[in-house]
């Protein structure tokens, strides 16, 4: 049988996978910073926040950050003096961070289109590796993190910020009812799109569970791997080092 993955609960080939969410990316670019404040009431600024606190960007440090798109991560590393290359798969999403970086007068980001499993990038260039709201988008989710391993420089950070799945009874229930049945509706009215939205909720819901994903990043060569639940694990930090 040949390989397939999931693009929400459908089963498709790698090939087509990537295709589909590059369609949807390019769909919601636009309105997807509007939509993110639309469909957690704000929180994901917070979640965005604590995770940059989490990374601790420090002045003249070399981090990538990947699937970058609109430059929320980028933006508040590159405030505490980082050296950020912003990178993601789909040129729309750079060019709406692009634009945002330029209305905000942000200099010194360097913007790179990439293939989150095949980065061009030489190994051990990078002292830190971010990635938001990003890693379950990706095709094959091995190799991204084992090119977030070779990219690393020893002593180098991985840090990951990703929705998992809520462990805290009848809040689970509740969230899963209002992404499913009104998230669709919200990308309908803010964007035109309920088609993406549905498949970015889909999305969540086949992503690994927080410790099998944290043992997906021990098997790419990180050590000392961590993950700190936000919101009973709806929302969830990951980490690991390159040593």
């Amino acid at each position: 049988m040949s390989e397939t993955v999931s693009f929400g609960y459908d089963e498709v080939s790698p090939e087509e996978k990537t295709e589909r969410v590059g369609a949807v990316f390019s769909s919601v670019a636009r309105n997807y910073d509007v939509m993110n404040d639309a469909m957690s009431g704000g929180m994901h600024r917070l979640w965005k926040d604590r995770f940059v606190r989490r990374v601790k960007p420090q002045s003249g440090e070399a981090i990538l950050d990947m699937a970058g798109g609109t430059g929320d991560i980028a933006f508040r590393m590159a405030a505490a003096g980082a050296e950020v290359t912003v990178s993601d798969i789909n040129q729309d999403m750079l060019d709406v961070g692009i634009e945002r970086a330029m209305d905000r007068g942000i200099d010194g980001l360097v913007w790179s289109r990439q293939n989150a499993e095949e980065l061009s990038f030489p190994g051990r260039f990078f002292d830190a590796y971010t990635i938001a709201f990003g890693i379950r988008n990706v095709t094959r989710i091995d190799l991204a993190l084992a090119e977030a391993h070779r990219v690393l420089k020893f002593g180098g950070r991985f840090f990951c910020l990703e929705f998992s799945t809520t462990e805290w009874p009848g809040f689970k229930e509740a969230y899963d009812l209002y992404s499913h049945r009104l998230v669709p509706k919200l990308g309908q009215a803010i964007a035109g799109d309920a088609e993406s939205y549905r498949y970015l909720i889909e999305s969540i819901r086949r992503f690994p569970p927080m410790r099998e994903f944290q043992s997906m990043i021990g098997a790419a060569g990180f050590a000392l791997t961590r993950v700190e639940p936000l919101l009973g694990g709806l929302v969830a930090i990951h980490s690991g080092w390159k040593v």
